[in-house]
């Protein structure tokens, strides 16, 4: 019989495996995702233009996204429970792809308006559904820091899909195409082309990995196995889970965040376009993408510090304290004040979410975690709905192009408050981890 440390070595072998093999492909998945979600900030203004659709259905078009998104969202998860992962997320994925590239023939904005609907119930349940296959493959010990790699898929998508949309809007005119028209057709069928790729290359969970060996293999199912029957509410039914005190918080919790963050990165190309005093284009494309490159170098060092030293929900307040300071300086006219205050919020937002979702995990598992997660997902983005909304009636309220910012900063700060509420609650506070040693001269840390 293999010890318990034994067992955890030959289990951290396979994750290592795992991540190799796995965490690469559904990264490339989530830059796609993330681009064709937030790449209409790219057409903003010459869409507008040529179609005639007005500030005000643009901003309720860019929110409206997530109305759709939130009511599919834990039925997809529990289809994908059922069905398995590779069939599932390849389906999203190649349907909101083709949705996307639809959006090169919209001319009214009844059709801008019914694709935007359409592209939020195709996508619906691809986060939160990563996030559930996340939990097959690592333990608790691993999931901060690998969900920290997932969530490279935002910065990386604007730090290489920002001069990409940037390059597609500049090819304006070729052929007869508008740029923006360009930027949606390519941008949307690259994700169809990777949901057909995924029908072949992603594995369901560990016990169909031809790519581990099968004692590492059943060293991993047997660590999962026993971090599951060790959760408190582990076993809850998917129904009765959606109405549990601790996944209505982290509800809010999350709702705060994604008003943050999307207030900010919808406009994020114009702003800095402003800043500048350009238009939209491929020199914009290039400063918009420093702040993402920021937000990468975070999200490869803060969840990881997360992981080992334990911190959870305190570390997650000071990031969003970070976040939201950032947003209200960047209310700034110095390009170069603003860019930098800009990359302290974009780095604070992105790398306080992988922390944030290994809070549902440490008390739910099975069916019942797949539908919290979406849950928590699915009202999480409706301030992605909220969020531009807000910006333009703050704005237009107080009649201060810079209140949407101060609005959007004070959002982060009660999702600060929240976080510090969580470790009373017991579902952000402090993990402790043990040292154990691996090798002579090399350690690693176990979540108790």
């Amino acid at each position: 019989m293999q010890s318990l440390m034994n067992r955890q070595q030959l289990a951290d072998l396979a994750m290592d495996k795992a991540q190799k093999k796995l965490v690469p492909f559904i990264l490339l998945m989530y830059v796609l995702a993330f681009l064709d979600r937030a790449n209409i900030g790219f057409a903003k203004q010459a869409f507008q233009l040529d179609t005639g659709i007005s500030d005000a259905a643009f901003a309720f078009g860019a929110g409206i996204f997530f109305l759709g998104y939130a009511v599919f969202e834990v039925p997809s998860n529990i289809i994908m429970h059922h069905v398995g992962a590779r069939m599932w997320l390849a389906r999203i994925m190649i349907t909101w792809g083709l949705v996307a590239a639809g959006f090169a023939w919209v001319s009214t904005e009844t059709s801008f308006l019914a694709l935007r609907v359409l592209l939020g119930i195709c996508e619906a349940g691809f986060f939160p559904g990563i996030i559930y296959y996340l939990t097959f493959w690592f333990t608790s010990s691993r999931r901060s820091s690998v969900m920290g790699l997932f969530y490279f898929g935002a910065p990386l998508s604007f730090i290489f899909g920002s001069p990409l949309s940037g390059l597609l809007m500049d090819m304006d005119g070729v052929l007869g195409v508008h740029g923006w028209q360009w930027m949606f057709a390519v941008e949307g069928l690259l994700a169809t082309v990777v949901g057909i790729w995924a029908l072949s290359y992603l594995v369901d969970r560990p016990k169909d990995a031809q790519f581990i060996p099968n004692e590492e293999k059943q060293a991993l199912i047997a660590e999962l196995e026993e971090e599951n029957a060790n959760k408190p509410q582990g076993h809850v039914s998917p129904l009765k889970v959606l109405g549990n005190p601790k996944v209505l918080f982290l509800c809010a919790t999350y709702f705060m965040i994604q008003i943050s963050v999307y207030g900010v990165t919808f406009y994020l190309p114009t702003q800095v376009a402003a800043m500048m005093g350009k238009k939209v284009g491929f020199a914009v494309g290039v400063v918009s993408a420093i702040p993402w490159v920021c937000a990468l170098i975070a999200n490869a060092t803060i969840p990881r510090y997360s992981d080992r030293s334990g911190k959870r929900g305190i570390l997650a307040a000071a990031l969003m304290c970070f976040a939201g300071l950032g947003v209200i300086a960047s209310a700034t006219g110095s390009p170069v004040i603003g860019v930098a205050a800009l990359s302290l919020a974009t780095a604070g937002y992105f790398s306080c979410q992988p922390v944030f979702w290994t809070m549902p995990t440490r008390f739910l598992s099975g069916v019942a975690a797949a539908s919290a997660i979406a849950l928590i997902n699915s009202v999480g983005n409706l301030g992605g709905f909220i969020a531009p909304n807000l910006r333009v009636w703050a704005e237009k309220a107080f009649n201060n192009p810079s209140a949407g910012l101060y609005a959007l900063g004070s959002a982060a700060f009660i999702g600060a408050v929240l976080f510090l509420l969580s470790i009373p609650l017991g579902i952000g506070n402090n993990t402790p981890v043990l040292e154990s040693k691996d090798a002579p001269g090399k350690g690693t840390q176990h979540t108790v």
